[in-house]
């Protein structure tokens, strides 16, 4: 909502419509009530509650038809990142989906996209109507108007024979889960966690202990430098519970939180390139001159990792 806004208070003819999908809309168009839209669409009932592509492609093509737009603003969530494609290719339209930006020039609007693993930035324009934007998560600021009430128009899905049927969902237990993009804190381990430390032994263990504690109390999101994950291809011992998933950087996945905590890695730039959209980034190492400390962090702390993860465990043990 809040990229369709600035869209629609740059050009000419400022007017949207939002489009709804699932098993009620009507709370949902309650609290976009404020956002100056000129009218509400609703494609629901049981059948579109659950994500399945079928039902939401038909829900998404009918409301786009419905309101013969010629923008279209999708969140780049998991249900509509696998339905909107095709829904294209029915309406015979053009995507562009990782959207971080929306600008509009002499009325025109144009959209930021990252390529080569967030190291190049490319602004793009399409003529061919409809247009779609995939928009990612955490590049615009969630919509905060106020709420009210919203008169929904319902509109007619037609469904074809659907030949999957849900009949729930399971996933992995909240505590076990260590990926968390919602999270408003990315906390990054490096290979030092494995390496001798002062003593001259390693501490795997305790490494896992304080790192796992550390999740489970601040609700953090875990990322990993690529030289620690791939010491599980060279035999060597690693975190049990971190994988490749985990990895963040310039092959790796690049995350947006608001606030990132960088231990025992160096701060070099191939590792940081998966840092560019955090907000606030920290870091602790025991190097003075590591790559954080130059420029690359707001706040390094040099120091110990062990030591300053027990401590932070301990604070937030007695909050």
């Amino acid at each position: 909502m809040t990229a369709v806004r600035q869209v629609s208070e740059a050009v000419s003819d400022g007017s949207f419509s939002v489009g709804l999908v699932g098993g009620s809309v009507q709370a949902a168009a309650g609290a976009l009530a404020g956002s100056g839209a000129n009218a509400f669409y609703g494609v629901e009932g049981p059948e579109f509650d659950v994500s399945r592509y079928a039902s939401d492609a038909t829900a998404a093509e009918a409301l786009v038809r419905k309101t013969g737009a010629t923008v279209v603003v999708v969140p780049a969530t998991s249900r509509f990142s696998r339905a909107i494609p095709g829904v294209v290719q029915r309406v015979e339209g053009r995507i562009d989906t990782h959207v971080t930006a929306v600008n509009v020039e002499d009325g025109r609007p144009s959209i930021e996209r990252w390529y080569y693993r967030q190291r190049m930035v490319a602004t793009l324009a399409r003529a061919q109507r409809p247009w779609f934007l995939l928009i990612d998560a955490g590049v615009f600021a969630a919509w905060s108007g106020a709420g009210g009430a919203a008169k929904v128009e319902a509109v007619a899905a037609e469904l074809p024979d659907l030949r999957t049927r849900v009949e729930g969902e399971q996933a992995a237990s909240a505590e076990a889960q260590t990926i968390r993009p919602d999270a408003d804190l990315l906390f990054v381990a490096g290979a030092g966690w494995t390496k001798k430390q002062q003593d001259g032994q390693t501490h795997l263990k305790d490494a896992e202990s304080l790192i796992w504690d550390f999740l489970q109390k601040s609700r953090a999101s875990l990322g990993s430098s690529k030289s620690l994950v791939d010491q599980s291809a060279e035999g060597e011992d690693v975190i049990s519970f971190m994988s490749h998933v985990n990895q963040v950087g310039q092959t790796g996945s690049t995350p947006r939180h608001l606030k990132g905590l960088a231990t025992c890695c160096h701060g070099e730039e191939p590792h940081v390139v998966g840092w560019r959209f955090i907000k606030e980034r920290r870091a602790v190492n025991l190097d003075a001159g590591c790559g954080w400390a130059q420029g690359k962090a707001d706040v390094l702390y040099v120091a110990d990792a062990f030591k300053v993860m027990a401590k932070v465990n301990e604070v937030l043990g007695n909050s």
